[in-house]
């Protein structure tokens, strides 16, 4: 039991020490998968999506991004959708803790068109010198209809940040 506190406390530590990973000039690609019921909204069941995104570090601790996704929505009657959005990631301290925020227009088949800003709350944590795995809690307002579409919910990705040296 001690080797794996002090094997945890060691990783940790690392993590710490993994300075100037937010440096402006690096690059950053990702994937996330969210859903797999961990959201929750008025009309969906059983969820499933997967997120792409691209950014760029225009400043120390601070990303642009690019993001396109895929949701698939289990209850009957409700449309799966295509998103597209942008938004900024603010890295709060070296160790890889993060807020977001960001705006998405989601479009769906069944003429359901809708504007999402969202903010959310996450940590990169490494797993090599540009290798991130990425949980996030977030949230999704609805400006068509907020009660129904509205979200709340958890993810997790993969990050890669691509250095220039």
């Amino acid at each position: 039991m001690r080797k794996k506190v002090a094997l945890f406390v060691a990783a940790f530590l690392m993590t710490l020490a993994a300075n100037a990973q937010f440096q402006q000039g690096k690059g950053y690609i990702g994937a996330s998968l969210t859903g797999l019921d961990l959201n929750y909204n008025g009309l969906n069941g059983f969820n499933l999506g997967a997120e792409a995104k691209a950014g760029y570090l225009f400043s120390d601790n601070l990303m642009l991004l690019g993001m396109a996704a895929y949701q698939h929505n289990g209850s009957e009657g409700v449309p799966d959708y295509f998103m597209a959005g942008a938004g900024l990631r603010y890295y709060i301290v070296q160790n890889g803790l993060y807020l977001g925020v960001n705006g998405k227009y989601v479009h769906a088949n069944t003429n359901y068109n809708d504007v999402l800003p969202g903010v959310e709350v996450g940590y990169a944590f490494y797993i090599n010198r540009s290798v991130t795995i990425e949980p996030a809690i977030y949230y999704d307002q609805s400006l068509k209809k907020h009660s129904d579409y509205s979200t709340i919910g958890a993810k997790i990705g993969l990050g890669i940040y691509l250095f220039d040296d």
